[in-house]
């Protein structure tokens, strides 16, 4: 069993900045994608924010390009948003996730944490 622990979210005024933070615990032996989805108010589907490999591939989506910025640490297997220039379209409960495995071989599984809303409004 892995848990992840957002923290970071608030309320922010347009033009602001936050930072978000996903820390992950359990029997971890291995771990690939970890990444932030959000859910926007009245949206039924959370949308991918930004995803990062163990390797440090890294993919945002478009609407967050040049203003998003994540980062990892493996060794704490901790994942970080960097959040600029924000906008009251980012409003949202941002979930972060990741996949892990339990031995040196085998599948990996993937855990979602339990969000933290960030709110930017004047």
């Amino acid at each position: 069993q892995v848990h992840l622990v957002e923290s970071g979210g608030g309320l922010v005024q347009p033009g602001g900045s936050l930072r978000l933070s996903c820390a992950a615990s359990g029997s971890i032996f291995r771990t690939n994608v970890m990444g932030w989805y959000r859910q926007a108010p009245g949206k039924l589907q959370r949308e991918l924010v930004a995803a990062i490999t163990s390797t440090g591939r890294i993919d945002y989506a478009d609407s967050v390009k040049g203003r998003f910025t994540i980062s990892r640490d493996n060794a704490k297997n901790t994942t970080y948003l960097q959040m600029n220039s924000l906008k009251p379209d980012d409003t949202a409960v941002y979930y972060c996730n990741g996949d892990f495995s339990f031995k040196s071989t085998g599948p990996f599984f993937r855990y979602w944490g339990q969000g933290t809303q960030v709110t930017v409004s004047s």
